[in-house]
């Protein structure tokens, strides 16, 4: 963590959850928006604590966008948000846990929480 406040990037291709979502998140952290995979990857860098990434999106899925941050080596914690329980191989991808939707405000703050926490230990080596 490089700042007083964590930074937070939320990945959604519906509008209107992104909004809620930063809503949610702001009192706590600094937040990023992104309605696609294309636009999280020129937004995550190495400030990004945690990302809140939707599974199924229009121009990059989910998996392919995390896939596409490891590959440049952004190690940032990560839940995928997903419409469906993640099969078996989804849950040997590199993030760190999942939500499935429909989501409330107390599991997207918690579960940004935990992800902090993870982050934090991870600063601290």
């Amino acid at each position: 963590m490089t700042e007083d406040r964590p930074t937070v990037l939320v990945v959604e291709d519906e509008e209107t959850v992104v909004e809620a979502y930063a809503l949610w998140l702001s009192e706590t952290a600094n937040v990023r928006t992104a309605t696609g995979g294309k636009e999280a990857l020129e937004l995550v860098d190495d400030d990004v604590d945690a990302v809140l990434l939707d599974r199924r999106m229009p121009d990059l899925s989910g998996d392919e966008t995390l896939a596409e941050m490891r590959e440049r080596g952004h190690d940032c914690r990560v839940a995928m948000v997903t419409a469906v329980d993640p099969d078996v191989e989804a849950t040997e991808e590199s993030f760190d846990t999942y939500l499935t939707k429909p989501v409330t405000r107390e599991e997207i703050v918690d579960t940004v929480e935990e992800l902090l926490e993870l982050a934090r230990e991870d600063a601290e080596g």
